[in-house]
């Protein structure tokens, strides 16, 4: 019987060393994130967290998943891989706070046809950043090298973040007529309506690494903006004992995230001219021709965060998020009926 050459895993396109030196060079980024709780490090099969040790009682576990979408497809193109990494972390951490759920470990998924070590590390570094940020630990996440499934130098992302709360803690609570909408300010588009911000550009006839026609610098920079993370603002807020509720701005924009934070028979009324929108909204819609309605339930337009107060605790609210570097906006309030209605015009 002729003996057949062996073959290996590398020669079918997957390289385990690679995989392990990938690990040995993120261990210092995810050991900068550890927090209390946190029970080991990276490598194991699983990880361990003390929820007593993170200063809980009676906790409640609640979990988050999401990934960056295709302003991935931004970041592959221009090779600047850096930030969508704290993108990744801030989709699901930024869910997590709205049921009242303080964020507390995170694990990340990077999938990709070949896996190239400094640019996985420059992803993974971003999702370290984004931890910081969140006072959350990267506790693990799978690196997976798939040939035949990505070409070229495509890659995916997915994260999934957990939290806690104590029992009896959960958000919303108690929201009624008159209570009063304050906006955290957005750092950009975020990571949501990036299908039509490509195809904007697209139309345009404007490449990514070309002048902005809005600010300084490239075109990608500002697309790139990374997402932010609302949590340490949030978690003061929470802890003035004021807060009713939280909106995340993501797909749907206002339009759509605003209800989900109101119990039945309640609607809410915006008032458009509370907010200077950042320049980037403006070309965006100016160039799309969106009307209102279409821009008002595809992008955040400014407002990347709403939580909702009564009016007699809006300066201990608005005082908190100032404590943490956010410049309030108090945008509406809630109001008989159901969904979002608008006065003034972006």
């Amino acid at each position: 019987m002729t003996q057949k050459n062996g073959l290996t895993y590398a020669d079918a396109g997957v390289d385990i060393d690679a995989g392990n030196a990938l690990v040995e060079r993120i261990k210092p980024a995810a050991k900068s994130t550890k927090r209390a709780g946190v029970m080991d490090g990276l490598g194991g099969f699983g990880a361990m967290f003390d929820l007593k040790a993170a200063g809980f009682n009676d906790p409640v576990l609640v979990s988050a998943t999401d990934g960056v979408g295709t302003k991935l497809r931004i970041a592959i193109d221009t090779g600047h891989l850096d930030t969508v990494g704290i993108d990744l972390v801030a989709m699901c951490v930024n869910d997590l706070i709205c049921q009242g759920a303080v964020p507390l470990f995170f694990l990340d998924y990077f999938a990709t046809g070949k896996l190239d070590i400094d640019r996985a590390t420059d992803v993974i570094n971003g999702i370290a950043e984004g931890c910081r940020q969140a006072n959350t630990a990267l506790v693990g996440g799978e690196t997976a090298e798939m040939p035949g499934m990505y070409e070229g130098d495509d890659f995916d992302l997915a994260g999934f973040a957990v939290g806690a709360m104590e029992r009896g803690a959960t958000l919303p609570r108690d929201v009624a007529k008159g209570d009063v909408l304050i906006g955290l300010p957005s750092s950009g588009v975020h990571s949501n309506g990036y299908s039509l911000v490509r195809k904007i550009v697209e139309n345009s006839g404007l490449d990514w690494n070309d002048d902005c026609p809005f600010g300084d610098g490239p075109l990608a920079k500002h697309l790139l903006e990374p997402t932010k993370i609302y949590i340490k603002p949030t978690v003061a807020a929470l802890n003035t004992g004021h807060l009713k509720a939280l909106a995340h701005i993501t797909g749907g924009g206002l339009t759509e995230n605003l209800p989900r934070a109101l119990p039945e028979g309640l609607g809410a009324q915006i008032d458009l001219a509370s907010w200077s929108r950042l320049p980037i909204f403006d070309w965006l819609i100016g160039q799309a021709g969106l009307a209102q309605d279409e821009a008002l339930k595809t992008f955040n337009c400014g407002i990347g965060m709403i939580a909702i107060a009564s009016a007699e605790n809006v300066d201990a609210i608005e005082t908190a998020l100032r404590s943490e570097g956010i410049a309030p906006v108090q945008m509406g309030t809630v109001i008989k009926g159901d969904g979002v209605s608008y006065s003034g015009a972006l």
